[in-house]
């Protein structure tokens, strides 16, 4: 949780949202992730919702300057 509080404090100076929420899953494997999700409102966190897609280029970018914050 540590870690990914330092992730979170990363995404949120390079994504422009509210808050980073965070979910903790482990439904369907034998282990659990942590997701740490840009919000700009409540329904931002829905895991009912269809996933945002980006071009391979914008999310390797964004990683980057996420990694770059860490």
């Amino acid at each position: 949780m540590e870690f990914a509080q330092h992730v979170a404090r990363a995404i949120r100076e390079v994504v422009p949202c509210e808050r980073i929420g965070v979910a903790v899953i482990g439904l369907e494997v034998p282990h659990a992730h942590i997701h740490l999700v840009p919000l700009n409102s409540m329904n931002d966190i829905s895991f009912a919702k269809a996933p945002l897609s980006f071009p391979a280029e914008e999310m390797q970018a964004l990683a980057a300057a996420i990694a770059a914050r860490i």
